[in-house]
């Protein structure tokens, strides 16, 4: 993988519904837009994993310069299990509150 000077920022965040019981991991490079247009797909009933489980409340996000880092580690977040999620959120979200970004 050849890396070029990167002059953008990405993230890799965590969604979840009001209940807290599932979890989305995605990336994007504007994290503003993207959950607004999560919250549109619920409001919107979408046929999203979304929107389906009413998934647009933010716990966590990580924010990088290299697109290619941010899907490696939103493919590695996605393939862990819901605990050791937890765990990642937590650490910079104790309470597990819904973030505003």
């Amino acid at each position: 993988m050849h890396l070029q000077e990167g002059f953008h920022t990405y993230f890799i965040y965590i969604l979840t519904n009001k209940s807290k019981s599932v979890f989305y991991v995605g990336v994007a490079n504007n994290l503003k837009k993207r959950l607004i247009k999560h919250k549109e797909n619920v409001l919107l009933n979408h046929k999203t994993f979304a929107s389906k489980y009413n998934v647009e409340f933010l716990l966590y996000y990580e924010k990088f310069t290299w697109i290619q880092e941010a899907i490696a580690r939103e493919k590695e977040i996605k393939g862990w299990r819901r605990e050791k999620k937890i765990d990642l959120i937590k650490t910079i979200n104790p309470e597990l509150k819904f973030l505003e970004y």
